[in-house]
């Protein structure tokens, strides 16, 4: 059967027709990306879906979300959309609807993408395990984690917002960090420092730590200089960025007991080309006495381009088809 993929996180909602059966994705077609803070609402947004594919829309939709999806309103991570779960339906036209978090769609995804959606990034060059916990972590916006759970040929999602757990310097230069954003915040959660804006703060202490004067940058322009190695002080920042998302994954591996980790995120893409050769995988590791377990376990980034909105459309599939 045909549906709507949607997935909405902290600045653009997506949306793909997809076809699903007997509990799978066949096909996922092409997004349409559209940017939140250009619409008012769910339903506007799904409307401008509607009018560019100029087709009548499927009344059935798998949907994704940043947030928490079992209150009676949802407010979405850095959008202001506020979401009714009781009236999506009423909303916009479906007959049908899945809703599940955003990274409980990627952990879907996850648990149904083939072999070669798959890079691998360190630990044992290895499939994903058939049984076992799957621990999935993925910066962009903020800082998402889900798990899922196989056994004899099934699975189970588990989401979780292990994004807010306290974040845990590992050297002085961490301290640093961790003292400014005190400054800014009640809680600094890992979050705050493993995402788009965590990075700024990164380019920012590491400047203010070596007494460096430097142009303010956003995330992007970070992303930009460093990636292409032309400002030593975001090359720098990354470098940093990596080694902080290998010490957080390798805690997320000991806190869920994973037998595998997946990197997820819009940030973990971009990094696709440069966290095998980072300090990622020494930090994964430098957990003390579990030294040596931890770098048995296969690490990997999902390289599919969509997996919030394949794990949507997968999440509908399993619970109708």
């Amino acid at each position: 059967m045909q549906i709507v993929a949607i997935d909405i996180g902290g600045t653009h909602a997506r949306f793909a027709l997809a076809q699903v059966a007997q509990g799978t994705v066949v096909k996922l077609e092409d997004v349409v990306t559209l940017k939140t803070d250009d619409h008012p609402s769910l339903q506007h947004a799904w409307e401008e879906f509607g009018r560019q594919l100029g087709l009548p829309l499927p009344t059935a939709a798998g949907i994704a979300v940043a947030c928490p999806v079992d209150g009676e309103i949802l407010k979405l991570t850095n959008n202001r959309w506020l979401l009714q779960p009781a009236t999506i339906g009423t909303d916009l036209g479906l007959e049908k609807f899945s809703l599940v978090n955003d990274f409980a769609a990627v952990a879907h995804a996850v648990a149904n993408l083939d072999v070669g959606d798959f890079q691998h990034i360190c630990g044992p060059d290895q499939l994903l395990p058939a049984t076992g916990t799957i621990s999935i972590i993925g910066p962009g916006t903020g800082l998402g984690v889900a798990q899922v759970s196989r056994n004899s040929g099934s699975y189970q999602v588990q989401a979780t917002e292990g994004g807010h757990a306290s974040f845990a310097p590992v050297d002085s230069f961490e301290d640093a960090l961790l003292v400014r954003l005190r400054a800014q915040y009640q809680h600094v959660s890992v979050e705050r420092v493993l995402s788009g804006s965590g990075l700024v703060e990164i380019y920012a202490t590491l400047a203010a730590t070596s007494n460096q004067t430097q142009q303010s940058y956003d995330a992007k322009t970070i992303w930009t200089l460093g990636l292409a190695g032309t400002n030593p002080l975001a090359v720098t920042a990354i470098a940093r960025f990596c080694m902080i998302f290998g010490s957080v994954a390798g805690d997320i591996a000991l806190t869920q007991g994973g037998s595998a980790v997946v990197l997820a995120g819009g940030l973990g893409l971009r990094l696709a080309g440069t966290l095998a050769s980072s300090g990622f995988a020494q930090r994964f590791c430098n957990k003390g006495r579990f030294e040596a377990m931890l770098a048995l376990i296969p690490v990997k980034l999902i390289t599919h381009p969509q997996p919030g909105l394949y794990g949507a459309a997968a999440a509908f599939a399993r619970q109708y088809t």
